[in-house]
């Protein structure tokens, strides 16, 4: 029943790569039960109610994903925008954390608007090939530099003069990431199924020994609980009073910008890695898919969590060979559970995780041989693209970039029928993001 529902066979997988595929990316994006709880909490949110929210949030999009795009996509609480929640809008701004919840929740709504009329789906198709093939590397070199840079790896790490150098190779972070590397790399070229979930695994055992201080024991109370009450967070929205002010716009601006290019960044370069896109380089049933998006980050806004996204890590999931939606039903239903076994779940440590982020780069490099290499116009883009999301750390930038440069070398050399309208207004979207700052 699965297999036709999903068309698993169709799609030349299997239901047992299809569950692979579902724990790899879950297990490397458990991470977020953990971090976006800590995240909301300094906003003044109660820890316990958000790593509710959290899980049921992941579940609530991420079936949507699975049962109506069928696509092999996950979704949770975003890394980025949690952070503009608690450190920028609760933090810097002073707003409270129900105006930065409220906002939330217009963007979710906005975004079901603006997917029931074929806006987000129009922004995606208008995307050229070429660059829809840089997102998937650019994407890539992201998160490869994500596991790389993470604190509790810092392979590499921030200086001065210099971008980044090299940072301490002893400690059991680094040590501990560069094994996980080298099983995963060494399982790969021997084509051992599940080489990724097997290489994380290894790398959360070893992290047990004593001494190295990097798997962390679940504390007292033990493996199994019911999860803690949402009473405190839940449908916490503010009046009309403060909704109509210009703050509020100027927030509800920048998590709408955010996780627009973000998303589309990540449906592209996910299904570009998967060889999802059809002939015109189309994400299938890409309006399912954002629909999950938005039906996931109204929901999250209700339950009491920062803005859903579509994850880059699913493309763990995609290199062990998931295409359909029953990846993404795993993940949901690994979520679900997490919800009763969190302590299990939040053991992965960093060095697990940032080993697997390294090679997810490593997979999404290939759409790279897809990109023309001989048309300046077109490869001077697709590189701005590439390049630019790792040095800006975000993919909304390198897609920015990508798209303003595009436009501007196609007009400059008379090649200005190759564009459509769709493709100026976003190009003149974000020129005004970096004349006036916006979101700066």
């Amino acid at each position: 029943m699965l297999d036709k529902f999903f068309n698993i066979t169709g799609q030349g997988s299997t239901i047992k790569t299809e569950i692979i595929a579902g724990l790899t990316t879950f297990a490397t994006m458990a991470y977020i039960l953990a971090v976006n709880p800590y995240f909301l909490s300094v906003a003044g949110m109660d820890y316990g109610a958000v790593m509710t929210a959290t899980a049921l949030s992941a579940v609530i999009a991420t079936l949507v994903m699975a049962l109506i795009a069928k696509l092999p996509f996950a979704l949770a609480p975003g890394m980025g925008l949690n952070a503009f929640f608690a450190f920028t809008v609760c933090g810097v701004m002073g707003c409270s954390w129900q105006l930065a919840l409220t906002a939330v929740f217009a963007e979710g709504i906005i975004f079901l608007l603006l997917t029931f009329f074929n806006v987000r789906e129009a922004i995606i198709n208008s995307i050229p090939t070429n660059i829809k093939h840089a997102i998937s590397v650019g994407i890539g070199l992201f998160i490869a530099f994500i596991g790389l840079a993470h604190k509790d790896v810092a392979i590499i790490v921030p200086g001065q003069g210099i971008p980044v150098h090299l940072g301490n190779l002893h400690s059991p972070g680094a040590l501990l990431c560069i094994l996980g590397i080298i099983i995963i790399g060494v399982l790969l070229i021997r084509n051992v199924k599940g080489a990724i979930l097997i290489g994380l695994l290894a790398v959360t055992v070893v992290g047990l020994i004593p001494g190295l201080d990097v798997t962390s024991l679940p504390k007292e109370g033990g493996l199994v609980s019911l999860p803690p009450s949402l009473e405190p967070i839940f449908f916490k929205f503010v009046g009309f009073d403060e909704i109509l002010s210009l703050k509020f716009v100027s927030i509800l601006f920048v998590f709408l910008f955010v996780d627009m290019f973000d998303t589309v960044g990540t449906l592209v370069g996910v299904a570009s890695k998967a060889d999802l896109l059809d002939a015109e380089g189309r994400v299938p049933r890409v309006k399912q898919a954002l629909f999950a998006d938005a039906i996931g980050t109204t929901a999250g806004a209700v339950l009491g969590t920062s803005t859903v996204t579509t994850y880059v890590e699913s493309a763990a999931g995609v290199a062990e060979g998931g295409k359909t939606g029953m990846t993404s039903l795993v993940v949901a239903f690994m979520f679900f559970l997490a919800l009763f076994f969190t302590p299990l779940f939040t053991m992965i440590p960093a060095a697990a995780s940032s080993s697997v982020l390294v090679i997810i780069g490593v997979f999404m490099m290939s759409p790279i041989t897809k990109i023309n290499f001989d048309d300046y116009s077109e490869f001077i883009p697709a590189f701005l693209t590439m390049i630019m999301m790792p040095l800006t750390y975000s993919i909304a930038e390198g897609i920015a970039f990508g798209m303003l440069s595009y436009v501007i070398l196609k007009v400059l050399t008379g090649r200005y029928k190759e564009l459509n309208v769709a493709m100026v207004c976003i190009a003149f979207i974000f020129v005004l993001k970096y004349v006036y700052n916006i979101g700066e």
